[in-house]
């Protein structure tokens, strides 16, 4: 789909990969309806990104908590309305730590988050994909979803269902008009993750990408319309390896077990 053909249902909008995804689609001539859990951040959001005009035609905001199905079910109606032909699930919550650290609350909201809202809102806004000539569905996953890293257990369940419900639904979806993708960043520079996370990767030698290189990677899966796309080297050489031997692999992350040592044990909740 050529870019200024879309009509971008963003969830996760304030985030910092959102804020350069709906940047980088605006700019290249995309209507974006912006999504999160903050009315006022959206609206400053749309604000900023609107300048003078405010681009009243081609940017709106709709805000939702996507737990919350009443509100789910309004988000479905207004990207209807807007005629949404892109939906991107991007909206996620960060989880990093030893795996004994985690309590039953956390692990939930992480999956709640980055996996079941994702499959419920693409599920309900399908019947209004399926009567656009030609939609696409992007899942913003994650290398993590491909090669699961110590400190990275919960998140990593996370990403890896999220990549798998993207391939079966792709191959589901095949022959109708619309396309389901999965985008893959690796490490991104931006507040979504913690002090911990950039000790980690520091030790481990880890390359961590712009939101703006993010978005520019999301731009040309849509107009690829290619089933996956994953940043960086050696990530895309290792999202290789680890689908064919994954044991093989094993012990390159030696490095990244040692890293989590000096960091303390939350406590369990």
């Amino acid at each position: 789909m050529k870019i200024d053909q879309a009509r971008v249902l963003l969830t996760g909008a304030t985030g910092g990969i959102g804020q350069a995804i709906a940047k980088e689609l605006l700019a290249r001539g995309a209507a974006v309806l912006l999504s999160g859990r903050s009315p006022a951040k959206l609206a400053a959001l749309a604000r900023q990104l609107g300048g003078p005009s405010s681009l009243p035609e081609r940017i709106h905001w709709h805000a939702a908590d996507l737990d919350d199905p009443a509100a789910l079910a309004a988000l479905r109606d207004a990207a209807a309305e807007w005629r949404t032909n892109v939906l991107i699930n991007n909206a996620g919550t960060p989880s990093f730590g030893r795996f004994e650290s985690f309590g039953a609350e956390h692990m939930e909201q992480v999956l709640r988050t980055n996996l079941l809202a994702p499959m419920r809102l693409t599920q309900a806004l399908l019947p209004a994909l399926r009567r656009q000539p030609r939609a696409q569905v992007i899942q913003v996953g994650s290398a993590l979803g491909r090669i699961g890293l110590p400190g990275y257990s919960v998140y990593s369940a996370s990403k890896f269902g999220l990549r798998g419900f993207a391939e079966a639904l792709r191959r589901e979806l095949r022959g109708s008009t619309v396309r389901v993708q999965y985008l893959g960043p690796r490490s991104t520079r931006t507040g979504f993750n913690d002090a911990r996370v950039d000790a980690y990767n520091r030790a481990t030698g880890t390359a961590v990408d712009t939101p703006e290189s993010v978005a520019l990677a999301l731009v040309a899966l849509i107009e690829s319309e290619a089933a996956e796309r994953f940043l960086g080297m050696p990530e895309k050489l290792a999202v290789r390896l680890n689908g064919a031997v994954p044991q093989w692999l094993d012990g390159a992350f030696d490095k990244h077990r040692a890293s989590l040592n000096p960091i303390p044990l939350e406590t369990p909740t």
